[in-house]
């Protein structure tokens, strides 16, 4: 019996996700430990091999979301980087982009973050390669010496090289890094050439120093869990999610943990994807609602969008990631009063795992987004199947300042306003990916899922109108499912820089051969066979002068076939989508030519009944129950989830709680159990 696992750590719980052949799943969530991530994770292994029965040896899969990388450069607790770079671009992390945050004026009060390398752990090399890959000036061995040992000795811990243009040749970078192996043999060492082979040396630069300020944390969390699970008994390999929702090594994850800076989100894009293309839901808006923030994401066709450039922290790197957008918007997220305005505020600040909401227990004070829930009955009095008891007084205690605050007539009145506000944040959120971007929400599906994202998800398509509302089973755990079904996958480029009358189409499938060929290399040494491995090709394509580009689907046969004659049509085509116009007059260009490889991971066997049994559930009903609706106390039910069954339907007002997350469907509304044990939410 093979047995496989997917953990998520989380800010406040350490999700698992246990399944086996035969279709046998078991969930644990254990409170996250942010000092030392690993010692959930061990703790939660444990117990769900405790729970299924097995011990830590028979675990066939290991696949793991991990934020070590993402809180590295939230907490600016990342190593200390030395940077080598070509003579005379010294400052060149310093001179960066000129964008500022925030309004027109920005710039004023806007308070620049020191990059990764600071200019004294930078040290200048020469040597210089024109933009063919022509070597001008040699690499000086005898200077690149001196200034390798003098950045060591003076305690930096890992090494960037990053020369301009070596996004054409490696060859003077990996001279460089054959030096300090021969120096300091197993020193830590990046380069820009391998982590992001494109142009524009800032963001290279950027990225790959990056890529060092986290790879020592990332390197000793990986490997102390590797450690200890083989302590436990584990013979399995573990597997990393990366950022656009594929799966690396451990080994690469040590090497350039940069392409799993935003692990945890792309899990729930994975794991949601999953699930809705199962249901017959293609096209989807996700919303992944926890106690800190909510994640959205557009995944169309089966597939998430992927983008380029990804941001964290105030740093803007280019790795390929999910699309995701994030707001300061969770259960933890507390209400104020400015005493200026006098407007009802909610977030961005939370109230974390500790001390939490007031309804936790733990201590908190301040009114959360969860006491507001409990307030208007959408949560009740205990959560995770018992495991946690709420302080309903505490919540309601909290929510009263807010009333107190601004006189609104009851602490209910107060409550409600809180949540409006912070539904129409998430909503807000749902627009950029969607409107902004050329889509209508009302043709895409909303999957929601997170601890808390089934509380509101009912409010938040009634605002943007994305129906049906899908609720997975076990939502609050999705993100480790969705560790469970992603595939491997690596990307591999080559800058290319052709107006499309000046590109040659035998060039250009030369290019994408040997890419494909690097591809295919890759698959093999990962151990990914010809049955489930495969590649695929894009050209990042942009208007002539333009800052940004979109990637455009091709292949080498296609090209050799038919040339590029049609590419440009299909570029105008999608920027006409995303953009709302084309520039017919202006030439398009392309940037960069990419191969994706892929590698198929087997699919868990997930629970299936039989469509189109009875649509009665009140077999399911819990308890009768009141919510506040609109200023008014109306009568409502609370279903027991693990009882429903396909066919049943469940009108609205209800509340359907499970082991990790609790469902609310508003008045007007009802839910249908699908065949796969999803919650399809729509007007009654």
């Amino acid at each position: 019996m093979a047995y496989r696992l997917g953990v998520d750590v989380g800010g406040t719980f350490t999700d698992l996700y246990l399944v086996s052949d035969d279709g046998k799943r078991f969930r644990v969530k254990t409170p996250s430990t942010p000092a030392d991530p690993s010692q959930a994770v061990l703790t939660g292994v444990k117990r769900i091999c405790s729970e299924a029965g097995i011990t830590v040896a028979d675990l066939d899969n290991f696949m793991h979301g991990t934020t070590v990388a993402t809180n590295a450069v939230l907490e600016s607790k990342g190593a200390r980087v030395g940077l080598l770079t070509t003579l005379g671009f010294k400052q060149i992390l310093h001179l960066a982009r000129s964008q500022t945050p925030g309004p027109l004026a920005g710039w004023l009060i806007m308070i620049k973050p020191d990059p990764p390398a600071l200019l004294s752990d930078t040290a200048e090399i020469v040597e210089r390669m024109d933009a063919r890959g022509n070597t001008i000036t040699a690499v000086d061995t005898a200077k690149a010496e001196a200034s390798i040992r003098a950045l060591v000795e003076d305690g930096v811990e890992t090494l960037t090289i990053g020369f301009i243009n070596s996004y054409i040749s490696s060859k003077h970078e990996e001279e460089v890094a054959e030096i300090i192996e021969r120096m300091y043999p197993g020193f830590p060492v990046t380069l820009s050439s391998h982590v992001l082979p494109e142009f524009r040396e800032y963001e290279r630069t950027l990225t790959a120093c990056m890529n060092s300020y986290v790879r020592p944390k990332v390197q000793s969390y990986v490997d102390h869990l590797s450690s200890e699970l083989k302590a436990l008994g584990a013979t399995c390999e573990i597997n990393i999610l990366r950022s656009d929702a594929g799966l690396m090594t451990a080994r690469e994850a040590g090497r350039n943990p940069i392409y799993g800076v935003l692990s945890g989100p792309s899990g729930g894009v994975a794991g949601a994807l999953y699930v809705s293309t199962r249901a017959g839901f293609p096209n989807i808006l996700t919303f992944d609602m926890g106690g800190t923030s909510t994640d959205v994401a557009l995944c169309q066709d089966g597939a998430p969008s992927i983008g380029r450039e990804t941001s964290i922290s105030h740093f803007r790197l280019r790795v390929p990631a999910v699309d995701v957008h994030t707001v300061g918007a969770g259960g933890g997220s507390i209400a104020h009063v400015p005493e200026l305005t006098k407007a009802l505020r909610v977030g961005p600040e939370s109230a974390g795992a500790v001390p939490g909401p007031a309804a936790y227990g733990r201590g908190g004070t301040l009114p959360a987004v969860t006491d507001a829930n409990v307030v208007v009955g959408h949560l009740p009095s205990s959560l995770i199947g018992g495991e946690m008891t709420l302080d309903v007084a505490a919540a309601h205690a909290a929510v009263k300042t807010i009333d107190d605050a601004m006189n609104l007539g009851s602490t209910e009145n107060a409550a409600e306003g809180m949540l409006a506000i912070v539904n129409e944040n998430m909503a807000g959120a749902l627009r950029v990916v969607s409107v902004q971007r050329g889509h209508d929400p009302r043709d895409f599906a909303l999957v929601a899922y997170g601890g808390a994202g089934p509380l509101h998800a009912n409010a938040v398509a009634e605002i943007i109108g994305s129906f049906p509302v899908l609720i997975p089973p076990a939502p609050g755990l999705l993100c480790a499912l969705g560790d469970l079904v992603a595939d491997f996958r690596d990307e591999f480029a080559r800058t290319y820089i052709r107006v499309i009358e000046e590109a040659d189409s035998t060039e250009v499938a030369t290019i994408l051969d040997g890419l494909g060929a690097r591809a295919k290399k890759w698959l093999d040494d990962e151990g990914i066979g010809q049955d489930v491995g495969r590649v695929t090709y894009n050209a990042d394509m942009r208007y002539h002068g333009q800052g940004y580009e979109i990637p455009v689907a091709i292949t080498p046969d296609e090209v050799r076939n038919k040339g590029l004659g049609d590419l440009d049509e299909r570029f105008n085509q999608l920027h006409e989508q995303l953009y709302g116009f084309r520039m017919p007059k202006t030439r398009a260009e392309i940037v960069n030519l990419r191969a994706v490889g892929f590698g198929s991971v087997e699919k868990p066997e997930l629970p299936e009944g039989v469509d189109g049994g009875s649509a009665d559930s009140s077999h399911a009903i819990a308890s009768d129950h009141t919510m506040i609706h609109k200023g008014q106390r109306i009568a409502a039910k609370i279903y027991d989830r693990a009882k429903l069954v396909p066919g049943n339907v469940v009108p609205g007002p209800a509340v359907v709680t499970e082991f990790d997350s609790t469902t609310v469907i508003l008045p007007g509304y009802s839910a249908k159990v699908d065949k796969f044990f999803n919650l399809l939410i729509n007007k009654a």
